[in-house]
């Protein structure tokens, strides 16, 4: 970042990213220069993964500065019911009907007093549960006790609805819909300012915990083709979409990447406490109390591989072992201070390993239920096991100084974030794809659908090489963990389909590994995070179950300001044709970036289905709707990318051809556009800049076209154009997204509440 870039970052930030409350050995973290003896990945030695439980990303950072949450201008519009229970009405995303059972239940607004329209159904808007309810005096919701909700396979695809996205709430309940701020999470937060948070990661099935995590460790749910007629278990089951056992209660059977490690020479473990049985039928959680054990969190048990090693195997020790705690617990008349001993006496083996320095090449750590951030599990009790992981790291400089730690969540619990996840087209009539689809459709589980993406949750690249508070919005799921670690030690997981590798990135776009020691910064202490003696020998506690009359309802304003972004992957376009004599438009997806992207397709037609279109780089697909007049189609692609194209077809209608392309020279590029009137009569076009509002027009003859090009210099390479015609009113296209240069840039501008877009 240049120095005038740096000047011009500090006064748009909006608000102070380095906290005040200071804890001298987290602040070490960020002072502890990275590893740059190649100035490359390989300069990482170790990779640690933490991933936690059930957390959405609108959830915990919709209100974070400088990331695509709650201010996102180019959120779809879902199709809201009428008040008369006859049609639909176009309605932001935010807005999720509410349903009969929730208005019955004394839930839900009427659409109109949260921004939607007079004449739309009642609706259940993101919310914040009042701390002040709760407990009178209480500022923070980070160490309450809150309900989560089903994220079962059936119940999270009904949510998702094939991409109509319009019934978290009514599925759900209206816990789906909760949000927290800084002021609840304020931990997770200072982590996202000093280092970098993904805004594009995503859960890779839209299901429940062990799924996910088995992507995690394996890159799969066994939907891979080597198993042949004996399915994941042997016993011809399909593929994981559930906890536990197979459907036939037996253990799976394909490989798993430690056993890609294990062979390549690679050293890995994983970190866990195990308490009761460490296989069936406690899987290393059987006790009654949630701060010990490993909440059944590692899908490696499940394996029949590592059922069947034996102590000793490098299977056995690296996956099967752990400390034993509840063996150690305190009585309930001992001090605090042993106490808080035997809680972090979680970490003995962690700890042991970073300071004699033996910490594996890979490692994943698994935390005890109360840990987890698992709803109803307060948040602040994972901030306080993220940061004891972190400052056993910190606490030896050499090995913090080459090692990477990535904090991720498995998946959302059943709960809303507004992003439509990409996903593979499961028939033709769902769109296309240039890549194989194989292996990523389940037949054998209700409802049938794709496997994923599933619900965006939050990524933290905690290293000396991800310093400074930057957002990556590159696309990626559990699989990139994986990619990333392939990239760095040689290794290939054959588990990974064609089109997850394709679609999700390997994380190194989150790295600056080649200029890193440039960044210092200091987060809060989370000393009072930990749980009291009472809860850690196993107390009873209340959950708090709101009501509509305990929470602060409607879309919140997020933190104003921008945040550093990294470059991206992508350049992408789309262009519409319209055929008046058939009643159709055509539509023509190019990508000229170097990643597959995954188009999104909604119509304004409510009986449309909603198409995924994936595309590898240098090459197009096209789609064709029949429309009626006027038109809506909209397409939706990574970081913030929008066409909107809505016309009409008629002898009246305006008909323009409309393109554009990129110029990707200089610090932020820009965008240039030609215009040719298409239709037999003259037409007067204007195009406007939404972002600057300045407006260009010019009357065009039939054929006549213009031409045009914008610097985005001023909004770090954002654009945002809007074409109409007079005397059409219908007509509007819309061009809207990032031009990337391959350098770093900024968040939105018009995201972060300092640019109110024209129309």
């Amino acid at each position: 970042m240049s120095n005038t870039n740096r000047r011009e970052f500090v006064q748009l930030m909006g608000v102070t990213a380095i906290m005040s409350t200071l804890k001298t050995n987290i602040a070490r973290a960020l002072a502890i220069p990275a590893n740059n003896r190649t100035g490359t990945i390989r300069d990482v030695e170790h990779i640690v993964i933490l991933m936690q439980e059930n957390r959405p990303f609108d959830h915990q950072f919709g209100t974070l500065r400088g990331v695509r949450g709650f201010n996102d201008p180019r959120a779809v519009k879902i199709n809201l019911p009428l008040q008369s229970g006859t049609g639909t009405t176009p309605v932001s995303v935010f807005l999720q009907p509410a349903g009969a059972v929730n208005v019955a239940a004394g839930y839900g607004v009427p659409s109109s007093s949260v921004g939607g329209p007079a004449d739309g159904a009642d609706v259940i808007p993101p919310f914040r549960v009042n701390p002040e309810d709760v407990s009178p005096g209480l500022t923070t919701l980070g160490g309450t006790y809150l309900p989560g909700t089903d994220h079962s396979w059936s119940g999270t695809h009904e949510a998702w609805n094939q991409g109509q996205y319009d019934m978290w709430a009514v599925v759900h309940g209206p816990m789906a819909m909760s949000y927290m701020t800084r002021e609840d999470i304020p931990y997770h937060y200072a982590l996202a300012d000093a280092f970098t948070i993904g805004d594009a990661y995503y859960c890779s099935i839209m299901g429940p915990t062990n799924p996910n995590r088995c992507y995690m460790w394996t890159g799969c749910v066994g939907n891979v083709s080597y198993l042949g007629a004996g399915g994941t278990d042997g016993l011809g089951a399909g593929p994981v979409t559930g906890n536990g056992l197979s459907v036939n209660n037996a253990y799976y059977v394909w490989q798993t990447f430690p056993e890609v490690l294990q062979a390549a020479g690679v050293s890995w473990k994983v970190y866990q406490d195990l308490a009761g049985a460490t296989f069936g039928p406690d899987f290393g959680d059987g006790t009654g109390n949630s701060f010990a054990g490993n909440y059944t969190d590692n899908s490696l048990l499940y394996f029949n591989q590592y059922l069947m090693s034996a102590p000793g195997s490098p299977l056995f020790d690296g996956g099967a072992t752990g400390t034993q705690i509840i063996n150690t617990i305190p009585a309930a008349s001992a001090p605090e201070q042993a106490w808080q001993a035997w809680a972090e006496s979680l970490f003995d083996e962690f700890q042991s390993d970073v300071k004699g320095g033996k910490l594996p090449q890979v490692s994943w750590i698994v935390a005890p239920a109360g840990y987890t951030e698992h709803p109803d599990y307060p948040i602040h009790y994972g901030a306080w096991y993220i940061s004891q992981v972190l400052d056993i790291l910190v606490s030896n400089p050499e090995v913090f100084s080459k090692t990477v730690l990535i904090v991720n969540y498995d998946e959302a619990d059943g709960s809303f974030d507004h992003i439509v996840p990409p996903a593979p087209p499961q028939t033709a009539t769902y769109g296309a794809s240039t890549v194989s689809i194989e292996n990523e459709i389940v037949t054998t589980s209700t409802p049938n659908g794709p496997i994923g993406l599933g619900t965006r949750v939050s990524l933290i690249a905690i290293s000396p090489w991800s310093k400074g508070g930057y957002v990556n919005s590159e696309v990626f799921d559990h699989t990139s963990t994986i990619q990333f670690i392939e990239k760095r030690f040689g290794v290939y997981e054959k588990n990974i389909s064609p089109w997850r590798r394709a679609v999700t990135g390997d994380l190194t776009s989150a790295f600056n590994f080649v200029n890193p020691n440039d960044y210092h910064a200091i987060l809060p202490s989370t000393n009072d995070f930990l749980p009291s003696v009472a809860e850690l020998g196993g107390g009873n506690v209340n959950t708090f179950t709101p009501t509509q009359d305990s929470v602060i309802a409607g879309v919140p304003p997020q933190e104003k300001g921008i945040r550093p972004a990294r470059a991206l992957p992508y350049e992408l376009n789309v262009h519409a044709s319209v055929d008046a004599s058939n009643s159709t438009v055509e539509l023509t997806f190019f990508n000229t970036g170097n990643k597959t992207v995954v188009f999104h397709v909604r119509s304004g037609n409510a009986a449309d289905p909603v198409r995924y279109y994936t595309v590898e780089p240098g090459k197009t697909l096209a789609g064709t709707w029949n429309v009626a007049s006027p038109y809506n189609l909209s397409v939706y692609g990574p970081n913030g990318f929008v066409r909107y194209f809505n016309g009409s077809i008629g002898s009246s209608a305006a008909v323009l051809d409309v393109s554009s392309g990129y110029d990707s020279g200089g610090d932020c590029g820009s965008i240039k556009w030609s215009i040719t009137n298409v239709a037999a009569k003259r037409a007067q076009v204007s195009v406007l800049d939404a972002y600057t509002g300045n407006l260009s027009s010019q009357v065009l003859q039939p054929n006549e076209s213009f031409e045009d090009e914008v610097s985005l210099h001023q909004f770090y390479g954002w654009y945002d154009l809007i074409v109409t015609v007079e005397g059409d009113s219908t007509f509007e296209y819309r061009l809207a997204g990032h031009v990337e240069t391959g350098k770093d840039s900024f968040s939105d501008p018009a995201l972060g509440g300092l640019v109110t877009l024209k129309s």
